[in-house]
């Protein structure tokens, strides 16, 4: 079964992440929604990602990836990083829905689409990588100082503490806070809105904003990557993440 599944809302597409209640990232969810994108990029004109009540996403799938040999895990975290390019590089316009907690790579799931709408409550948005001794990918570091600017963005990297909705819609993470019953709709209304317009001439105003850091993030990508997986690797890293899977 697919773990991401698209539901026909007109001329937009709800693209909803179905891979059990954490949602959480593993190399079988990459190629669903991977394949996902690439129906969304010819059937429609305009996508919204959506989760669960519960997760958003919740992150990598530590348990999973711990399994992984160097090859193996570099092979992942290069698809990863792929798939967020062309998340953040993708040609329609797109928004979340989050309607449950958005960890680390959740967070950077959010942070490549053109807006983000989330649920009004108790739920939590963050950057927890250093808690876990590694850096946040250099591409989703990239865009989330384009949205919160330098200053934000190196408080929310340097603590990695979980965002209230409160304190996220201040910093800019998210752009509109909702009620439950309502997120949905209004993500889609809003790219509905858009896909009204040129498809052409839109792509070209997205390329703009996105042209910069793509350039930045392909010039430096295979040395940036590469000490990722050196840290991941590392001894004091493995201690942290295996404590961590014990969570999952």
């Amino acid at each position: 079964m697919s773990k991401a599944t698209i539901e026909e809302q007109g001329d937009v597409a709800v693209v909803r992440m179905t891979n059990g209640t954490t949602n959480a990232i593993n190399p079988e969810f990459i190629e669903d929604l991977t394949i996902a994108l690439k129906t969304v990029r010819t059937d429609f004109r305009g996508m919204v990602l959506a989760g669960n009540a519960k997760f958003f996403v919740i992150g990598f799938d530590v348990p999973t990836l711990l399994k992984l040999d160097r090859a193996g895990m570099a092979d992942f975290f290069h698809r990863f990083n792929q798939l967020i390019l062309d998340l953040y590089t993708f040609a329609l316009p797109t928004a979340c829905a989050i309607a449950g907690h958005a960890i680390g790579g959740g967070n950077i799931i959010a942070l490549a689409t053109d807006y983000r709408f989330m649920v009004e409550g108790k739920k939590r948005i963050g950057l927890n990588e250093i808690q876990l001794g590694v850096p946040v990918p250099y591409l989703a570091d990239l865009i989330l100082r384009q949205i919160v600017g330098d200053r934000a963005a190196t408080e929310m990297l340097y603590t990695g503490d979980m965002m209230s909705v409160a304190a996220a819609l201040k910093f800019g993470l998210v752009d509109e806070t909702v009620p439950e019953e309502d997120l949905e709709l209004k993500a889609i209304e809003k790219i509905a809105n858009f896909a009204k317009f040129s498809s052409e001439g839109f792509a070209a105003i997205k390329a703009n904003r996105t042209g910069a850091i793509q350039v930045a993030y392909l010039a430096d990508f295979e040395e940036k990557n590469a000490q990722f997986i050196d840290l991941w690797f590392s001894q004091n890293v493995q201690a942290l993440l295996h404590k961590a899977a014990e969570k999952f």
